[in-house]
């Protein structure tokens, strides 16, 4: 299906430090992902009344994997519940999801309750919402390399095959929290002229405050593409 949010934008976020958040109260790390969860629920109601279109958030990396087994069993639970406990809220708000990444690593429930919640909320028009999961950028342009196998292809064709769909705009804006300041292969593709902002909050201290704040810095930049600005042209 193609879109059209010419008016709107489309924000990544890397959601960082929910472990940090948690150590830091002297909590179990799970404590930090489960406030990291209602950090979500905060930013996806708030977006689309902040001019987002497409939101797209990094939940779990392909290279998280690597993470002790128990915490990756305790965030894909964490994951799995919020699917499907949060349908009907998104549903109301008109929010569609899709989930982009990797499946065959998931479980089978995990796996059900993601074509579940896209199934269900495939009509929604007000906010696109994308969970990276089992998520590598380098993955996903390699695939589409290995798909992009007929003569002619278009820069746009191969976007597609990328993102998975035609017509999704590139990111404009990347957020990430949490102090780090690196893309950590996500959305390489997508992002290739997105406008970067850092913040040193922790994941579950972001606020909407904090959304509004790297929106304005963003609406405040000149974004020339590698042209020249319009004075000098």
């Amino acid at each position: 299906m193609q879109i059209t949010l010419s008016k709107k934008i489309h924000v990544a976020m890397i959601m960082d430090g929910n472990g940090r958040w948690a150590t830091g109260r002297g909590l179990p790390r799970a404590a930090g992902h489960r406030a990291g969860v209602n950090t979500v629920r905060r930013i996806v109601e708030a977006a689309p009344e902040q001019g987002v279109g497409v939101l797209t958030l990094y939940a779990f990396s392909s290279d998280n994997w690597g993470r002790p087994k128990a915490e990756v069993a305790m965030l894909m639970a964490l994951l799995s519940r919020y699917l499907r406990c949060k349908t009907p809220r998104l549903l109301r708000s008109g929010v569609r999801v899709s989930v982009i990444g990797r499946r065959d690593r998931l479980s089978a429930g995990l796996a059900a309750a993601i074509e579940r919640i896209e199934r269900e909320t495939a009509c929604g028009d007000r906010l696109r919402l994308r969970i990276a999961l089992d998520y590598s950028a380098r993955d996903a342009i390699l695939a589409a390399a290995r798909c992009a196998t007929w003569d002619g292809i278009t820069r746009e064709d191969f976007a597609a095959l990328v993102m998975g769909e035609p017509g999704l705009p590139a990111v404009d804006l990347l957020i990430r929290a949490g102090g780090e300041k690196r893309l950590s292969d996500f959305l390489l593709w997508e992002s290739a002229y997105a406008e970067l902002w850092f913040t040193e909050r922790l994941w579950p201290d972001f606020g909407i405050g904090d959304l509004v704040a790297a929106l304005a810095d963003f609406r405040a930049r000149n974004r020339r593409f590698g042209l020249l600005p319009a004075a000098a042209a």
